[in-house]
């Protein structure tokens, strides 16, 4: 509970902090409110957005494509990433695919999926996959790997069937490592997330940005920023609740993690 209390105070007292700078660099720099809008007028931006009611349904749009995308990217590359960790045989003759694609930007795809899948949600939707899918596929096969050996002679001693080994054992032995590309896999994903809403999507937070530009209003704009930027942070706390909850299940504590 203390700790809980300490990390609260924490976000507050940076955020005052940030708040204060901001207004500062605002007041000595005497920059032109149209080019850098002040903290005061951003905030009464943010008031705007919420009294008027039309963020909230850009903001369920984000998250409904968000959440279709990261999670059939999580679970689709969770389940690759067993198989292959546990066939690295089979891995070895992927492998060299999967380093082929894994470096190219998912915003480099856009001409084809916007071809294939035509406009809406599910540009947004196939950019956040692929931004997700393969952090979490390379760091599964590399946390299978890393398995120790003593559970998987155990478990043969006992007769237990392969796929209870992999969902049973090596999952959760895994999983640890599994957890820390969940975390990189969702920051990248609502990065792209915004990026594919700003290329044709008529809702969303990205299209937010681009009607705000339009509109050449720059306290909706950087209301819109901060607005992101706060809903990725809770995301991301909701994901380490969760993997807390899931390791307690397990008995593993947060300090023994590797």
């Amino acid at each position: 509970m203390v700790k809980n209390i300490k990390k609260v105070k924490h976000v507050i007292v940076s955020f005052i902090v940030l708040i204060a700078i901001w207004q500062l660099v605002f007041i000595t720099g005497e920059y032109n409110e149209a080019l850098f809008p002040s903290s005061i007028s951003v905030g009464k931006a943010f008031i705007e957005m919420f009294t008027q009611n039309y963020v909230i349904l850009d903001i369920w749009s984000s998250l409904y494509r968000f959440l279709i995308g990261y999670l059939s990217a999580v679970i689709s590359a969770i389940l690759l990433g067993l198989f292959l960790g546990w066939f690295p045989k089979v891995f070895a003759y992927v492998n060299p695919i999967f380093q082929l694609i894994r470096p190219i930007s998912p915003m480099a795809w856009l001409p084809f999926i916007v071809l294939w899948f035509g406009i809406g949600d599910m540009p947004a939707i196939v950019i956040i996959f692929i931004a997700a899918f393969f952090p979490v596929l390379l760091t599964t096969i590399s946390a299978v790997g890393n398995v120790d050996k003593t559970y998987l002679k155990v478990a043969k001693n006992f007769g237990i069937k392969r796929l209870s080994v992999i969902f049973k054992i090596v999952f959760p032995a895994a999983f640890p490592q599994i957890a820390t590309s969940l975390h990189l896999a969702l920051g990248s994903a609502w990065v792209f997330l915004v990026a594919g809403e700003m290329s044709g999507a008529q809702s969303g937070l990205g299209y937010l940005i681009i009607d705000a530009r339009n509109s050449l209003r720059t306290d909706l704009l950087m209301g819109t920023i901060l607005l992101i930027g706060i809903i990725g942070f809770t995301l991301d706390s909701i994901i380490k609740f969760i993997e807390l909850l899931i390791l307690k299940n397990w008995g593993v504590k947060p300090g023994d993690r590797r």
